[in-house]
């Protein structure tokens, strides 16, 4: 049986051809390459006599190089900062902040709607602000993860993706905004709270397919 590898995002598959679209991130069958596995004897010999200078093999193709850095200070910083966010993956890690904070957030604003409790509401509001000011980092870094892990490939998977984080960070704004000019917007005398908290449950619901989509990529299965 023969297996092939996206080389988008690393997906094993096996069959006597690769699929249309690969399961995980959605890339076309042109993107799969075929994996030739090499004879033991073969990687003992490489094993004991490497070529001087050559880079080690890997078998995910994600594992990239951020490239050369540019003729300038401004550059060559720019380009350390993209070389330490891939290594040390900073958009799995800062994503982890909005959605464990979203849940929070959803719960409190439930509460104060049916209890009509101030504190509760205050408690959702600063929630909300971590939001708002964590998730242009995790935007950024997710589009240095699209750009150099998977190639800027637009897949639908990742047109969901970014419509998403667009969504928990257009939503978050907003419910941000209208709380600071409408304190009491959770009040039984509010008009609008059915829709503040509708808009809340949109948010949450994005950042929830969000992270299920980016859980595929990293576990590919």
């Amino acid at each position: 049986m023969k297996k092939w590898r996206c080389t988008v995002c690393g997906y094993i598959h096996e069959g006597e051809e690769p699929p249309d679209k690969c399961p995980v991130c959605g890339a076309d069958k042109s993107l799969f390459e075929e994996v030739v596995e090499e004879e033991p004897a073969a990687d003992t010999a490489a094993a004991e006599d490497p070529t001087p200078g050559a880079p080690e093999a890997s078998e995910d193709p994600r594992r990239v190089d951020p490239g050369s850095p540019p003729d300038s200070k401004f550059g060559n910083i720019y380009h350390l900062l993209i070389g330490q966010m891939l290594k040390h993956h900073a958009h799995p890690i800062s994503t982890h902040i909005p959605n464990g904070v979203l849940p929070i957030s959803f719960l409190f604003i439930v509460l104060a709607f049916i209890s009509g409790s101030s504190s509760l509401g205050t408690a959702a509001f600063c929630n909300i602000i971590m939001i708002v000011l964590t998730t242009p980092f995790v935007i950024f870094s997710g589009y240095v993860e699209w750009q150099h892990r998977y190639k800027g490939i637009m897949t639908n998977q990742f047109k969901l993706k970014i419509i998403c984080a667009i969504t928990v960070a257009a939503g978050s704004l907003l419910l941000a905004l209208w709380w600071i000019m409408s304190p009491d917007v959770l009040s039984v005398a509010s008009t609008g709270r059915k829709l503040f908290v509708f808009i809340s449950l949109v948010t949450l619901a994005a950042a929830g397919i969000a992270g299920f989509i980016g859980g595929k990529l990293v576990f590919r299965d």
